[in-house]
């Protein structure tokens, strides 16, 4: 399956009960109520809700499906208000059915916030540290989480810091192109299949899709069997994770096969939605091919700064055709 062909995203979800026991410890959250909910409140999202305008009674726009950030500012504001109101507003909050609420900077709730989660199942949770790096923690975790992902068959290798994601036929030598790009002094990531999340603002990371740490970074040679890279070639050999930025496609080369000859026109492989430049390698017997991908490897650095080298030779060859076709500096040479 090449990388075009990965089809659509799996969609990710995950309960705010699997949240809370995965960081339970790391950010000392506690649950304080609505622990029925915990199972079936389901994160689709890693945007967080501020939920003052709703307790201010305002539900004209309210994100339900988000999770609600309840720092010192919200809580200031609950403090002014009568005790009636105050349990109006609590009340009005939780019954919107948010994902979850999480306290942040260990403050004290009233007991209304308790029974009003237990009644309707909603998880209230606290954490002690501060609102924005709390913020920040779980969107990056959710991020991570949530991120749109699909496997590819092929190997991924750190080819002089660029992501290249080996791809073709099963047999074609995938493989053992990934091998001698180790032994060459290059980072493996991962070999057979390669699982793909898209994070941020279109960004392919690549990882193993192996199950455990101890059953990555190994590399299957057909007629040798498994080899583990790690303890042939040790810690600088191997990678957990790289950003993808060039596909290589490995094809059999045979006569009518096109393969872009001078490198002006680019193609390029569409995984996860993301464009990423897609360069197709004919293999025929003899050829170097972990040289070439260190050759596709640094031409795509070239690139990233601006440099295009078969743009550049195409417009010094276009001027050269418009001058004389005898340059005297050729003509006037007596060695």
């Amino acid at each position: 399956m090449n990388a075009d062909e990965s089809g659509p995203p799996l969609p990710k979800t995950i309960t705010v009960g699997t949240l809370f026991r995965e960081k339970k410890e790391e950010w000392r959250l506690e649950l304080l109520g609505g622990a029925s909910g915990l199972e079936s409140h389901y994160i689709v999202t890693s945007d967080i809700n501020r939920p003052g305008l709703a307790l201010a009674r305002f539900t004209g726009v309210f994100l339900s499906e988000r999770i609600q950030i309840v720092g010192s500012t919200e809580m200031s504001f609950l403090n002014t208000l009568t005790p009636a109101e105050y349990t109006k507003s609590v009340r009005t909050l939780l019954e919107l059915n948010p994902a979850a609420v999480i306290v942040t900077k260990g403050l004290e709730l009233n007991p209304i916030w308790l029974s009003e989660a237990d009644r309707l199942a909603v998880p209230v949770l606290r954490t002690p540290l501060d609102t924005t790096p709390f913020i920040h923690l779980l969107t990056s975790f959710l991020d991570y989480r949530l991120a749109p992902e699909t496997y590819i068959h092929g190997d991924l290798v750190d080819v002089f810091g660029v992501g290249l994601l080996i791809t073709g036929e099963s047999g074609i030598g995938k493989s053992e192109c990934a091998l001698d790009l180790v032994d060459r002094g290059h980072r493996l990531i991962a070999d057979d299949l390669v699982r793909v999340l898209r994070r941020g603002n279109g960004i392919l990371m690549g990882y193993s899709a192996a199950k455990s740490p101890a059953l990555a970074h190994h590399i299957e040679v057909r007629g040798v069997g498994i080899v583990d890279v790690y303890s042939l070639y040790g810690v600088r050999a191997i990678r957990v994770q790289k950003r993808i930025e060039v596909e290589v496609r490995l094809v059999h080369w045979k006569t009518g096969v096109e393969c872009e000859r001078a490198g002006i026109e680019e193609q390029f492989s569409e995984i996860l939605g993301v464009k990423i430049p897609l360069v197709t390698i004919p293999v025929v017997p003899g050829k170097n091919l972990a040289l070439v991908h260190e050759v596709i490897a640094k031409n795509h650095i070239l690139k990233v700064f601006g440099y295009y080298p078969a743009q550049r030779f195409n417009d010094e060859l276009m001027k050269l055709m418009t001058k004389s076709p005898i340059d005297p500096y050729i003509t006037e040479d007596q060695e």
